[in-house]
């Protein structure tokens, strides 16, 4: 498990090409590898990586299987290139994000960046059918950074849009200030809210059964949908 707490910066080392397979070599900042041991787990931009050799005191290798070559941004890593990286969490540590498996579950595209004094906004454009796990105010994973959402837009088609807001120090400690507007970036939802959102909807589905199909379109008419119901609602205080 890892926390979403991003504890450097390490870089492309070398690359090498396997059968199913392609192994990284990183460069770790200075501290990070201590007592660090091959078959340890470490998020590389979010995805939850083994140690399969340690080279030097600060490199160590990653082999990266295809099915995680096929649906994260490591394929995209070249030499020198640089990763947000933290190590896994140990019983008893402060969750200063939260938690979070290192398993990416589909890539958004930066869409936009815009910069007011002291703060770094991006804008992420989000895949049909996880838009419906996000919800401004609620916990999101970028490239392995526990964020906050701030906004959050759904379309219709069940895609979306939502922002996130970064001070200097996210921007220094992580990859985010070299990113530019296209670039692909990792994206692991908030388990909590997966299930909050699938309960709701599963029991919507059982409870309407056929008239589902109309209840959706009822919906559409309005401009909301099903993953709509599922927000939390404030409730009036009790006298």
């Amino acid at each position: 498990m890892f926390t979403g707490i991003v504890q450097g910066i390490a870089s492309v080392q070398n690359l090498v090409e396997k059968p199913g397979l392609r192994t990284f070599t990183l460069r770790f900042p200075p501290g990070f590898t201590a007592g660090l041991l091959v078959g340890a787990s470490v998020s590389v931009d979010g995805v939850c990586l083994t140690v399969t050799g340690m080279r030097s005191a600060d490199t160590a290798d990653f082999d990266v299987m295809l099915q995680s070559l096929n649906v994260t941004t490591l394929p995209a890593l070249a030499e020198g290139g640089t990763v947000n990286v933290e190590r896994a969490a140990r019983d008893g540590a402060e969750i200063g994000g939260h938690p979070l498996s290192g398993h990416v579950d589909c890539l958004a595209t930066l869409a936009d960046i815009r910069r007011p004094e002291n703060n770094h906004v991006l804008r992420l454009e989000m895949p049909a059918p996880w838009m419906r796990y996000v919800f401004a105010k609620g916990y999101i994973a970028l490239n392995g950074v526990s964020l906050t959402v701030a906004t959050a837009q759904r379309e219709r088609d069940g895609s979306g849009w939502f922002e996130v807001w970064l001070i200097p120090e996210t921007l220094r400690m992580t990859t985010f200030a070299v990113k530019a507007v296209g670039d692909a970036i990792n994206i692991e939802i908030e388990r909590q809210t997966q299930v909050f959102v699938d309960t709701i909807r599963d029991a919507i589905e059982e409870r309407f059964g056929a008239l589902q199909p109309a209840l959706e379109a009822l919906l559409r008419d309005r401009g909301l949908d099903l993953d709509a119901l599922a927000q939390p609602v404030a409730l009036p205080k009790t006298l």
